[in-house]
């Protein structure tokens, strides 16, 4: 299975990149996948720049078609992201609707974080997910930043001990993806 780890917020003193590392050091240690950080911030991708639907699979720009190779090589996607005023990331919704059937049928994984630990994100970005028929799972973290430890930079301090709690629930879920698509149509 050929994991991808988004890193969904792009702003300055983010912490989405250290939970997106834990993510990706917890599946390593336990599980044998090809799992790689994509990292929302790294990549280009402008608003309204292709002249026709992404539901066409017709794309002019190469930031678009490299972007459409990236997210058509993975199987589940883990989204990270941070819930911002009770909804998820502009830069999360603008890179999935840069496409459409690249993400058909893939499984996808939710894991946002806030001080409470993000729900109400995660309520919004699950209709994106039914929108883009991809397959849901039957749950998703939501990190508690109150529970964390941070420094006096905003940094976590230990993220893979902090995080030991969700631990059992992402294997779980990775699980549970595998399930999925190896048998994607159950009787």
């Amino acid at each position: 299975m050929n994991i991808k780890i988004i890193t969904a917020s792009v702003r300055q003193g983010r912490i989405g990149p250290q939970i997106s590392k834990w993510v990706l050091q917890s599946i390593q240690e336990k599980m044998n996948n090809d799992v790689e950080i994509i990292d929302l911030k790294e990549w280009y991708l402008p608003l309204d720049d292709e002249p026709y639907l992404p539901a066409t699979g017709k794309y002019l720009q190469h930031h678009t078609q490299q972007w459409s190779q990236k997210i058509a090589s993975g199987d589940l996607f883990v989204f990270v992201f941070p819930q911002y005023n009770w909804g998820y990331p502009a830069s999360l919704k603008n890179a999935v609707d840069h496409l459409y059937a690249e993400w058909n049928d893939k499984v996808a994984l939710i894991v946002s974080y806030a001080n409470r630990g993000g729900g109400k994100a995660a309520d919004q970005f699950q209709q994106i997910i039914t929108g883009l028929h991809m397959h849901n799972l039957s749950g998703r973290i939501e990190v508690k930043l109150k529970d964390l430890q941070f420094n006096n930079e905003e940094k976590l301090i230990q993220p893979s001990v902090d995080l030991q709690g969700y631990q059992n629930m992402l294997y779980d879920l990775i699980c549970e993806a595998e399930l999925l698509l190896n048998n994607p149509n159950p009787v």
